[in-house]
């Protein structure tokens, strides 16, 4: 509402790094505690089946903003791309409404939120591109490898799983005890910017409302039939249709803008976090547990 009123309210850019920071450390750490109490070999079906969701998601979104929408070939491949991959900020959120409705899910669901992030980029710069000589790996790489997202919640998830809990005991009033409080900086911030990126819907028109609405759901119920072949629990379950519904907004548009440089970027930000970020905090979250349950009841 700040946003939309126009009024003077914003964060130093300083404060929000910080904050940041903060949330995507304390994702990682408290994922890499969990982590330390399971053997690796366990998890890998969950980790290839998830990273082949990854690739699939944002081909199933490429053909419908390309031949429906009628955007540029790189527009839809970028925008493609940013569904595929994950938001952090909407993990943050669920992790928080899950414990305070005492909702328990799997321990390494952080580690697939990294996983996640990188399949959808590659996808989309061969939409873009196809296997061009001209695309730059080197420098994809090191920005979806070395971002600071990827290094935070990895670096996180080792430091965590290495130290355990009582390694970190001395650390936890900051990363644990103010989850919350850092979180809803860090949503304020995030709804100023996505308030900012509405005014574009003008320019654009009802198809990217339409698609930023309706691709989250789609995407939650594959990640959701997901979630039940690979036998997680409800909360699981539900946290997997989380990340498939989200919509990157940080790793993606910076290996586009490396990679993809004549996608506008405007249209991807005002689909992921304009639109589809303020529909996932708000609706979502609790809209795709109930999926899980619903789902998890049949079988």
């Amino acid at each position: 509402m700040a946003g939309l009123s126009r009024s003077e309210l914003r964060l130093p850019a300083q404060i929000y790094d910080f904050v940041s920071i903060l949330l995507l450390l304390s994702i990682g750490l408290k994922g890499g505690i969990e982590l330390a109490k399971q053997p690796f070999l366990d998890l890998v079906p969950d980790i290839l089946a998830v990273t082949a969701m990854g690739f699939l998601l944002p081909l199933f979104a490429f053909p419908l903003l390309y031949y429906l929408g009628k955007l540029k070939r790189a527009d839809a491949a970028s925008i493609a791309a940013h569904y595929g991959s994950v938001s952090v900020g909407t993990f943050a959120v669920a992790i928080a409404y899950f414990e305070s409705q005492q909702i328990s899910y799997e321990e390494h669901l952080p580690l697939l939120l990294v996983i996640l992030e990188v399949p959808a980029i590659i996808v989309g710069i061969l939409l873009a591109k196809g296997l061009s000589s001209e695309t730059n790996w080197g420098s994809v790489a090191h920005e979806v490898f070395l971002g600071k997202g990827i290094v935070l919640l990895l670096g996180g998830l080792v430091i965590g799983w290495i130290a355990g809990p009582e390694g970190l005991s001395s650390v936890e009033p900051l990363f644990f005890d103010l989850f919350k409080g850092i979180l809803a900086i860090f949503l304020l911030e995030m709804g100023l910017i996505a308030s900012a990126q509405l005014s574009d819907l003008r320019r654009y028109g009802i198809f990217l409302l339409a698609f930023g609405l309706t691709m989250p759901i789609f995407s939650a119920i594959i990640g959701t039939l997901l979630g039940i072949f690979l036998e997680l629990s409800t909360g699981g379950t539900a946290m997997l249709a989380i990340l498939a519904a989200s919509a990157s907004y940080i790793a993606v548009p910076a290996a586009m803008r490396i990679s993809v440089p004549e996608a506008n970027p405007s249209l991807s930000l005002t689909a992921s976090l304009g639109i589809t970020f303020p529909f996932n905090v708000i609706v979502g979250v609790p809209l795709y547990l109930k999926f899980a349950e619903y789902f998890h009841k049949m079988i």
